[in-house]
């Protein structure tokens, strides 16, 4: 699986369980780090925490893939689940707010809000 198609997965994945404002983002020219980010906005640390949980499960039990790191998961306020080549950023939404990292990342193409 590519690193863009690994994105795409978690996006729909996500989507399917109503995370909302769901864009992925081509790093791999800006970063070592990972080919893609894919941020996403949970209504609630309820749901933040349960899109992080459920991703990972899905991702182990369908496709062997397991996070190399994940922090804040439990928390429910930004979760991170890193893939390696596609770090996935989960906030509540104060925190999507304050960090931003659309705009911080984005160079106005590399930037793509999915959509179902």
């Amino acid at each position: 699986m590519t690193s863009k198609e690994k994105a795409l997965l978690i996006c729909e994945y996500l989507s399917s369980k109503k995370a909302k404002g769901i864009v992925y983002i081509a790093v791999e020219h800006k970063t070592s780090l990972c080919d893609y980010f894919v941020v996403a906005g949970g209504s609630s640390k309820t749901q933040v925490k349960s899109l992080g949980e459920n991703l990972e499960e899905l991702l182990e039990k369908q496709h062997g893939l397991i996070p190399r790191r994940r922090e804040g998961v439990r928390e429910g306020r930004w979760a991170v689940l890193d893939y390696a080549d596609v770090i996935v950023h989960i906030f509540g939404d104060e925190e999507r707010d304050f960090y931003n990292l659309e705009r911080l990342w984005e160079d106005g193409e590399n930037l793509v809000r999915y959509e179902d």
